[in-house]
């Protein structure tokens, strides 16, 4: 069985394997060892409650209990833009006219803002290739909701989430190589590792400061402002099931796009009920999503289950996975 559990620092090899396996552009799970420690230590005072609510950062580990492998990682920031600014182009439309020559024209523009400070994060979703099929993926990023939901006064009222943008088959990324490099002069990778292990200083002082007229970018560019890379389709799909939506926001360095939600209408956290366990040997419904209603010992699973009435009944298979006894508060989000 798979559960979906706390990470701490005695996961640092296997999520810097994932971190690895992940590629190019993937910011939120960066190759780096400092900052892959840092964020699983922050991660076990965040489930502890050692930290302020509002700087907690969670990251969850997919494992499959049979050979104890790490098969995934995803991550729930309570805030972001709370030290320091969380920059994105906006994508603006500026109308110009001329009543003279009885013209009038419509150009799209990308200006930086920071307008998501305070939001809820979800992010650093990835799994093993072989295991992106049959669930696991739906397994992880649901659970990401299921802990908001059993603890929603910890997360902003708005839930966003910034998809990976397009690189093309050699690797490159074409926004960058006509956008970005030119204000910050330093190869992707490196300006990609800076946004994540530093302060983001440089950021502000380096990035535009006026609008960039999309017209005047090389097709190539263009083209791939708010597109998602090749392998981040299935994250959107899943993100829109769950109610997100595009806000008009890409990333300044490589134009993927940011879509958001409101907490409370995410359609895991809207449409799961809680109840207490009721421990049978089997059960013979469609798997669900389960969760522990507890934030600091969170633990997700997909399994059979049936509500009945202020009960969710559970096999005890699920409830070993889950490390809840008979009476415990669970929560499920049936299909």
């Amino acid at each position: 069985m798979l559960v979906v559990r706390p990470a701490g620092p005695a996961d640092f090899d296997s999520v810097m394997e994932l971190a690895v396996l992940s590629g190019r552009g993937f910011t939120s799970l960066p190759t780096d060892e400092p900052t892959i420690r840092m964020r699983l230590g922050a991660s076990a005072q965040s489930f502890a409650g050692a930290i302020a609510p509002v700087e907690a950062w969670y990251t969850l580990v997919l494992e499959d209990l049979a050979t104890g492998r790490i098969e995934g990682v995803a991550g729930v920031k309570a805030a972001v833009g709370v030290k320091r600014p969380h920059f994105s182009f906006r994508v603006v439309t500026l109308a110009q006219s001329s009543p003279i020559l009885g013209l009038r024209f419509d150009h799209s523009a990308l200006v930086l803002v920071n307008e998501c400070a305070g939001w809820t994060e979800v992010g650093s979703l990835f799994l093993r290739p072989e295991r992106r099929a049959g669930g696991a993926g739906r397994l992880l990023a649901q659970s990401r909701y299921l802990l908001i939901a059993s603890a929603p006064q910890n997360f902003a009222e708005t839930v966003l989430a910034e998809l990976r943008g397009w690189f093309d088959e050699a690797g490159e990324c074409p926004f960058w190589e006509t956008v970005g490099c030119k204000f910050f002069r330093l190869p992707f990778d490196q300006a990609d590792l800076m946004s994540v292990s530093t302060d983001g200083q440089f950021i502000l002082d380096l990035a535009p400061r006026h609008p960039i007229y999309v017209e005047l970018l090389p097709d190539a560019a263009r083209a791939v402002i708010g597109k998602v890379h090749r392998e981040g389709e299935p994250a959107r799909a899943m993100l829109e099931r769950e109610g997100f939506r595009f806000q008009g926001l890409v990333d300044i360095f490589d134009a993927g796009p940011t879509v958001a939600c409101p907490r409370d209408d995410i359609r895991t956290v809207r449409d799961s009920v809680r109840g207490r366990a009721r421990l049978v040997d089997w059960v013979e419904t469609p798997p669900a999503l389960i969760g522990r209603d507890d934030l600091a010992t969170f633990r997700a699973v997909r399994a059979p289950a049936v509500v009945e009435f202020d009960h969710i009944v559970i096999s005890r298979e699920a409830a070993a996975a889950l490390r809840v006894e008979e009476g415990d508060v669970i929560r499920v989000k049936t299909p």
